[in-house]
């Protein structure tokens, strides 16, 4: 038996909106044996351009039941059949989320005429409910209501029915399909050919455009991830609906996935994603020269749009690295901005240092050029290098002087001796200090696979 679904709702998703109205048809495989409706008292305002789209007024479902009034004979209704619906993770997820906060645990197969539709009469230009049931001339009094809809629901599942010679409903219904948690946008076959090994993978939107960039040690496996459980957010219910392809990229590791995914969304800056975006170190060591024409060190804020002699994760170690250099190389601690009071230096040179007067500009400027370049001398040149797409190569990411260079494949009889003839066979990337320091972390974890070289 089948049980097919249309509600009207205050909103996109379940956790934050309620049910105004429900319909439900009662299907033996051949007709509608049973019919069930109700408005329902969503309990908060139902705003304005749902009244319009729907005609379900504030006025109209005052004194309607509330919910949790009808919840047992919706789960008695619901409970052992296969729950149908155009679009259905979306009456799914709200029918079970305020099923579930009147004390009942629904759980039932599904189908999607959404999916059904495109696999059992496919060519249609559109398969919104009313444009393929007007293009199958499946007539709907009822428009946006719920009652109507689901009627219109059961005629087109009666259509896929009688024209399913290919059985997919069958096949829908099977334990081990995907086609009862897919977005009803998605083709199965978009998750069929997914490999299962590392890489990137991205989920397109109808127009082709990238929304979500992914990294997967396990491309199938975690791809599919994202069609599981019950989270009703809003976020959650857009990001589904708005997935209609999956394209991705192989990667030989999966560093070589979380790297590639950092570029990515910075390059695409997908709608979806979120944590990339907002990475910045936090803090970095700057030069800049005074007015007197010396050349001043700080630890500051990091600034976007200007280049960092070396980023910190934290104040501390920004000056930590600073007072080394002041220790090290003579430098004064007011211009370095450790020592911020009006009291007589504390540097080692006190009375002949820079900040009374008592080093020439030339000099002092000697000694933090040394400082700087002690510092790029510390900064480490090194290649990881992996496994590969194939056996008969290998990853390689390459840290130039601390900072990202780029990453590709090199053959496995590659000698990757000379730091110019490596960097001829690597596709150069925008770095940031996240990709640095998730390098520098493996790197740190598996020494065995990093590369230096001679003279840097």
């Amino acid at each position: 038996m089948y049980a097919i679904v249309d509600i009207e709702t205050t909103g996109g998703h379940a956790n934050a909106n309620g049910i105004t109205e429900i319909a439900i048809c009662i299907h033996d495989g051949v007709q509608v044996v049973k019919r069930f409706d109700t408005l329902i008292n969503p309990q908060r305002e139902i705003p304005i351009y749902i009244q319009a789209l729907t005609g379900i007024s504030n006025d109209m479902v005052a004194p309607a039941p509330l919910f949790k009034d009808v919840a047992h004979e919706v789960y008695q209704l619901l409970e052992g059949k296969i729950f149908v619906a155009h679009n259905v993770n979306f009456d799914y997820s709200f029918v079970r989320h305020h099923l579930a906060q009147a004390g009942y645990d629904l759980h039932c197969n599904k189908l999607c005429t959404v999916r059904l539709g495109r696999k059992i009469m496919p060519g249609f230009p559109s398969y919104s409910l009313g444009k393929l049931c007007s293009q199958l001339g499946i007539v709907n009094h009822s428009r946006h209501r719920a009652a109507g809809d689901a009627e219109a629901t059961a005629a087109l599942f009666t259509m896929l029915l009688a024209a399913d010679a290919d059985k997919h409903i069958a096949k829908a219904l099977k334990q081990n399909s995907k086609e009862q948690v897919l977005p009803a946008n998605l083709p199965k076959q978009y998750v069929e050919q997914l490999p299962y090994t590392p890489g990137v993978y991205y989920f397109h939107d109808s127009k082709g455009k990238v929304i979500y960039v992914g990294k997967a040690k396990n491309l199938k496996k975690r791809v599919c991830s994202h069609f599981t459980g019950n989270n009703t957010g809003r976020q959650r219910q857009e990001f589904l609906k708005n997935i209609y392809s999956i394209s991705y990229q192989i990667c030989g590791t999966e560093l070589i996935a979380f790297v590639l995914e950092a570029v990515e969304i910075k390059r695409l800056w997908p709608q979806y994603n979120r944590s990339l975006k907002r990475f910045e170190q936090g803090y970095a060591l700057y030069d800049y020269i005074d007015q007197r024409g010396y050349v001043r060190l700080a630890v500051d804020k990091h600034r976007k749009h200007q280049m960092p002699l070396y980023a910190c994760n934290s104040l501390l170690e920004g000056y930590n690295l600073l007072n080394q250099l002041i220790d090290t190389f003579g430098l004064c601690p007011k211009l370095c901005f450790i020592q911020k009071n009006n009291a007589e230096c504390n540097g080692i040179h006190k009375h002949a240092c820079a900040c009374c007067g008592g080093m020439s500009a030339d000099d002092y400027n000697e000694r933090v050029n040394l400082a700087v370049e002690s510092l790029n001398e510390a900064l480490p040149t090194f290649a990881i290098r992996d496994e590969g797409r194939t056996i008969d190569e290998h990853s390689c990411i390459l840290i130039e002087k601390g900072r990202f260079y780029g990453m590709g494949y090199i053959s496995h009889y590659f000698k990757t001796e000379s730091l110019q003839q490596l960097k001829e066979h690597l596709t150069p990337y925008p770095g940031n200090d996240y990709i640095r320091n998730i390098v520098s972390g493996y790197a740190a974890r598996f020494p065995e696979r990093k590369l230096m070289f001679a003279g840097l």
